[in-house]
């Protein structure tokens, strides 16, 4: 099977070099020359623009887009739509807000294409591992593109599914990613407690392999923190500042709406912006305020 790929970044690479390993072929665009180049190389094909692309697929024709969220998705799926078929599939893999995946959804349909919004999950390990997918959209498309997710997948059965209309799978990545913040929150404020506990003297990375097997808090997500540790036990080097791709934002927000209490992503959340915040207002308001009524100390620069 032949699979457009528009975005071939670290992510977008692995994902074709996987893709062709299962024995189909991606025919690949960016607008990186180099990295064009790269992928024809691994056996692929390279595409010098949308409109070649889209020439070197059979139809009908199934274009995956892995770009960031927002206006750029939506200036791609404008540009592709002048190359492409009635019946022509687009995908959407990156982490796009599930109410544009709708709107670009009926938008899609209203002009004779077919979309499929997939959330992934599974970063550079995925190319070893396989990618988890949470599939939004219409059945026929997702079932033609099969083939496709279960060469992505870790197996042909397992880590990917159809789990609702358009939509739906960029909303379950995007509670993936709510979750993945409050468990990282946990894991981090743990080891920070054991980290400030000199008189135990505790070996940080010898825990985190100790809690690798048969623990309760074994993880993935741990065996990651476990090798982190290992080759950087103090953190040397690093700036305290954390971003995030609004997935986490976009949780809380829906979680406000549908009236559901979710405390800990929320404060995951909260935590993450606070750590961009050098010598913040709102501490210094605090000191002051601790001074003016209990006397404490403040510590000025």
């Amino acid at each position: 099977m032949q699979l457009g790929l528009i975005g071939l970044g670290k992510m977008g690479g692995f994902m074709a070099e996987r893709i062709h390993n299962a024995g189909h072929t991606v025919v690949g665009f960016d607008f990186s020359a180099e990295a064009v180049s790269k992928i024809a190389s691994t056996g692929n094909v390279g595409a010098s623009s949308l409109e070649d692309m889209v020439k070197k697929l059979d139809a009908p024709r199934a274009v995956w887009l892995m770009v960031p969220s927002g206006d750029p998705v939506d200036k791609t799926i404008a540009e592709l739509e002048k190359f492409l078929s009635p019946g022509d599939i687009i995908i959407d893999g990156g982490n796009s807000f599930y109410k544009d995946s709708i709107r670009r959804h009926d938008a899609a349909v209203a002009k004779g294409f077919q979309f499929v919004d997939c959330g992934t999950s599974g970063g550079v390990w995925g190319l070893k591992e396989g990618y988890s997918m949470m599939i939004g959209g219409d059945k026929e498309p997702v079932e033609h593109l099969r083939p496709i997710f279960e060469a992505l997948a870790p197996a042909p059965d397992k880590g990917w599914g159809h789990v609702g209309p358009a939509g739906a799978g960029h909303f379950v990545k995007m509670v993936h990613n709510g979750i993945e913040y409050g468990m990282m929150q946990a894991y981090a404020e743990g080891f920070t407690i054991m980290e400030k506990k000199e008189v135990l003297d505790l070996n940080l990375p010898q825990i985190a392999k100790i809690w690798q097997y048969g623990s309760v808090v074994r993880s993935w997500l741990l065996d990651l923190t476990a090798e982190a540790l290992e080759k950087n036990p103090t953190l040397d080097g690093l700036e305290a500042y954390v971003a995030d791709s609004g997935e986490g934002r976009w949780t809380v927000f829906e979680a406000i709406d549908l009236n559901v209490s979710a405390p800990i992503i929320t404060e995951s959340l909260i935590r993450r912006i606070r750590s961009r915040e050098e010598n913040n207002f709102t501490d210094r308001m605090i000191a002051i305020q601790r001074n003016a009524f209990g006397g404490h100390a403040v510590k000025k620069d």
